[in-house]
């Protein structure tokens, strides 16, 4: 299983699968699609209107790694259930936040 993250000079770029709608909002772990490429499972409570499920995903994902959430942002897929996040901030913590988050 590869890794749901890549470094980046200032952060990381983190891949997420995101389900809008759920009962809950929580992450579940890591999961490998068919192409071989790995994302956390996320879901949210949040429609996906408007950028609501969006904006809930980077609230709840800064507040897991522990970053303001001026610190995410949705950098591509912002229509589609795959989604690149740029979090912003120390490469080597986030990396060890989000194998934790991973587990």
């Amino acid at each position: 299983m590869g890794s749901p993250f890549r470094l980046r000079e200032n952060g990381i770029d983190l891949f997420v699968r995101l389900t809008p709608k759920a009962a809950l909002d929580r992450i579940d772990g890591v999961e490998t699609a068919a192409d071989g490429r790995s994302h956390l499972k996320a879901h949210v409570r949040a429609v996906p209107e408007n950028g609501a499920a969006n904006m809930a995903l980077e609230r709840m994902l800064a507040k897991a790694l522990g970053v303001p959430a001026s610190a995410v942002s949705v950098a591509a897929g912002g229509t589609s259930r795959l989604k690149t996040l740029r979090v912003i901030g120390e490469p080597a913590a986030l990396m060890k936040s989000v194998e934790a988050l991973s587990k």
